[in-house]
């Protein structure tokens, strides 16, 4: 996972926790933004994506493989 990958997640996943912590977003449903926010924040922190990993995309230029 490339850097300019890595906080675009980051980024995105501030927004999407913000947006149910605020109360932006008051739905029944705004905790799954909580939870996709939790989701990118932790593929964030160990660096691994599993859908890259399906669909065989790398957004690190300093990997070679």
């Amino acid at each position: 996972m490339g850097k300019t990958d890595k906080m675009i997640r980051i980024i995105l996943a501030i927004v999407l926790v913000s947006l149910d912590f605020f109360r932006v977003v008051d739905s029944p449903y705004a905790w799954i933004l909580t939870l996709l926010g939790i989701v990118l924040a932790g593929s964030t922190l160990i660096s691994f994506c599993p859908l890259y990993t399906i669909f065989g995309i790398n957004t690190n230029k300093s990997d070679n493989s």
